[in-house]
């Protein structure tokens, strides 16, 4: 007898969109993947083609459906958090360029507004910074896309398959444009950013009925699920109490943390986001960034030092540990919890003995010690330690930045078993809300990690290598502003 009807998730991020079917105790039964590359220009520019990422979704989703085969209940979307657009809403066409997460040319507005920053974290959760999505929105309002609306790329997509003008209470959270508490667009936001006459699509939960879309099959399919990718893929990870944290290594590294039920705001620099919101319920979380992980992987292979990610284990294998070289691969700035958009990425300790090896291992050095640095953050915030950090992303391939990770966080790594965590969160989303009733945990397939990685060294040493870090952090500032 067949099972319950299999969901399309939609996962579409910076690097591609990533489309899987995924059918109840069978698990992915067709997927498809289409690439992107961002625009990388000058000061700090980041930018996506709208088209050509609709037509990502819409080419992966349909090759997806078509590789299951079988009849679909619901879709489900997880999309980037802070990128943005402007849009005619009459007629659905872009009115700007599509303005990725990683965009750092509103900075300068950020600086004219730093007198606000306090009172922003206190409303929104979040520190005044260029990543999240309000200071890009503002952006392209002062640079003349007057018209139609600005939103983030889901609000977008969504208008797309559906018609509906909705995002939902993760995203949104993302913006710096909502009161965390209430969990709607705050007045005083809109205010402080010039946007208060803005049209701001309805905020929904993660989980419920939002429109119908007949992009992907001839029948027409209702879209059940929306959610940050990182929000997914905690979820993915059944990271569903307090202090249960996950850390997604791809373009940048995103650390993430059940907080409950209570927007507690962050004393450590992190930003506090919606998880979910499911029946109206609202789970929050404690997240912080490393802006450029895979990214950093890809300045390596195009300078010729490494071929590609596969290189990771074979040339960082070559050095037995730290050997002086240190690499802080600060390229787009650092995020949590120091928030400097202007430091630059350095490497240092370089001698007439360096090897392609010592650069490749001091790179996965780097990473671990800013994502230790995010887990310690999260512990002074959450009073007690984190136990376990649950691992995904493509990078998670690399057994010496995981071993690393290990070692620098004294704790085990466990590896996520499937390469789809943020897809499959999204399908669990798309579920609760085609299934109502259904339990949070119900909505997740349970799992068991790919690999464990236990710290082989102590915490002297471990405290030792990333003193070294921090050493090569500050030196590239004054200190934490």
């Amino acid at each position: 007898m067949p099972g319950p009807e299999a969901v399309l998730a939609i996962d579409q991020g910076t690097s591609g969109t990533k489309a899987v079917v995924v059918a109840p105790g069978r698990g992915v039964i067709g997927s498809a993947e289409v690439s992107l590359r961002p625009f990388f220009g000058p000061g700090g520019a980041v930018e996506q083609d709208p088209r050509a990422l609709l037509e990502s979704v819409v080419d992966a989703g349909r090759a997806a459906v078509a590789e299951a085969g079988e009849p679909i209940a619901a879709v489900g979307l997880a999309n980037q958090g802070e990128t943005v657009l402007a849009w005619d809403p009459s007629s659905g066409e872009p009115l700007s360029p599509m303005l990725g997460w990683q965009d750092r040319r509103s900075a300068v507005l950020c600086q004219r507004l730093s007198d606000h920053a306090d009172e922003l974290a206190v409303v929104t959760g979040l520190p005044l910074d260029p990543y999240f999505a309000a200071p890009k929105m503002a952006w392209l309002r002062q640079q003349g896309y007057d018209g139609g609306v600005v939103t983030t790329s889901d609000s977008w997509l969504v208008h797309q398959l559906t018609g509906a003008f909705v995002t939902d209470a993760s995203t949104a959270s993302r913006t710096m444009l909502l009161d965390l508490d209430v969990v709607g667009w705050s007045p005083r936001a809109l205010e402080i950013f010039g946007m208060s006459e803005e049209a701001l699509p309805e905020v929904v939960d993660s989980a419920g009925l939002v429109g119908e879309t007949s992009v992907f099959s001839a029948r027409s399919l209702p879209l059940t699920g929306l959610v940050v990718d990182q929000q997914a893929a905690l979820f993915a990870q059944r990271c569903l109490e307090p202090g249960a944290a996950k850390c997604t290594y791809g373009t940048g590294a995103f650390l993430l943390s059940n907080v409950g039920t209570t927007a507690h705001r962050s004393g450590s620099g992190l930003p506090t986001s919606v998880a979910w919101r499911v029946d109206g319920s609202t789970h929050y979380c404690l997240d912080g960034q490393v802006y450029t992980v895979a990214s950093a992987v890809r300045w390596l292979t195009e300078l010729g030092i490494m071929s590609g990610p596969q290189d990771l284990d074979r040339l960082g294998s070559t050095v037995d540990g730290p050997s002086g070289v240190v690499f802080v691969p600060a390229f787009s700035g650092l995020a949590a919890p120091w928030w400097r958009p202007e430091v630059k990425a350095s490497l240092i300790g370089l001698g007439l003995d360096t090897s392609v090896g010592h650069v490749v291992r001091a790179l996965c050095e780097g990473i671990a010690a800013q994502v230790a640095d995010l887990a310690a953050a999260m512990t002074t915030d959450l009073g007690r330690s984190l136990v376990a950090l649950r691992v995904d992303g493509g990078l998670t391939r690399s057994t010496v930045l995981m071993q690393t990770q290990a070692d620098l966080l004294q704790m085990p790594v466990e590896v996520y078993a499937s390469p789809d965590a943020t897809a499959l969160g999204a399908a669990a989303f798309a579920r609760l809300g085609v299934e109502p009733g259904l339990h949070l945990a119900e909505a997740i397939e349970a799992w068991t990690p790919a690999e464990t990685y236990e710290p082989r060294i102590g915490p002297d040493q471990a405290a030792e290598r990333l003193a070294v870090h921090r050493a090569a952090t500050a030196a590239l500032f004054e200190g934490p502003s």
